[in-house]
């Protein structure tokens, strides 16, 4: 086997003497290079397993303001405990530029307001009602349903005029015959909360900014949610590149968020009961 090897190799690994096998310098620098490359295999075995139990790898995630704050860190903080070789690059970007960045495949997943359908962008839609965010002692925190009618000429924080949500809010006013008051303007609803628990406004929350920071913060005891008709909805989606095969974690991870969203409207649904 020995000479095999040093005719396959076309130099000596042994010097022969007097019965003797004499390792050569060239074999002491062979069995180095054997030894590394063997480890090479055993770290990439062990790299191979950590992938295939999804506990190694990269996710990169671009999410909209709203789930940023709360929702999708406390999400990730859950599923990396146990997976300390799983590194995650993580940034807020608004449903627009995540739409182009998921689409460009610059992103394996992006968890944004909904999209038009591009053959660019995998994706899997989630159809949100909004809810009614009010003071504590508001006397329509015990009402089971709010309407245009009960908010009348009430200040209102609204997110800004080209937004889905804000049109469908002012056009139910519109339709009801009542005054929109609109107090105060955003971006994202989350600053709104405070203006509500100052007893400056109300607000048609979207329901993940509601369940991030109303039903899990101490937040909550300064605020109440209360089904609002006619519903306005406010539509997410989960994202993933057209044409980029979806890693195995980023599989798992979808899946984990799927069940994060459908628990969500489970525990408003129940808390607006």
């Amino acid at each position: 086997m020995v000479q095999t090897l040093e005719d396959q190799l076309g130099f000596a690994l042994f010097i022969r003497s007097h019965g003797k096998l004499t390792p050569t310098p060239e074999a002491y620098f062979f069995l180095e290079e054997c030894e590394d490359i063997l480890g090479r295999v055993e770290r990439t075995e062990r790299t191979l397993e950590r992938i295939s139990s999804l506990q190694s790898g990269k996710l990169k995630i671009a999410c909209h303001p709203a789930a940023s704050s709360a929702f999708l860190p406390r999400l990730l903080t859950r599923y990396l405990k146990d997976r300390s070789d799983l590194d995650v690059s993580f940034i807020m970007r608004s449903s627009d530029v995540i739409e182009d960045l998921i689409a460009s495949q610059q992103y394996d997943l992006g968890f944004a307001e909904t999209p038009q359908p591009r053959a660019s962008i995998r994706q899997t839609d989630y159809d949100l009602e909004c809810v009614c965010v009010l003071p504590k002692d508001d006397p329509l925190a015990s009402a089971e349903v709010v309407t245009p009618d009960d908010l009348d000429g009430r200040p209102m924080a609204v997110l800004f005029d080209e937004h889905g949500t804000a049109v469908q809010t002012e056009a139910a006013f519109r339709s009801a015959g009542c005054h929109f008051n609109k107090r105060i303007e955003l971006r994202t609803c989350l600053p709104g909360l405070q203006f509500v628990a100052a007893g400056l406004c109300v607000m048609v929350c979207d329901m993940i900014t509601a369940y991030s920071h109303l039903t899990q913060d101490p937040e909550k005891a300064r605020l109440s949610i209360r089904r609002f008709r006619p519903q306005i909805s406010n539509s997410v989606s989960i994202l993933t590149p057209g044409y980029a095969t979806q890693s195995m974690a980023g599989q798992d991870f979808i899946g984990e968020l799927h069940t994060a969203v459908e628990q969500m409207q489970i525990e408003i649904r129940d808390k607006l009961k």
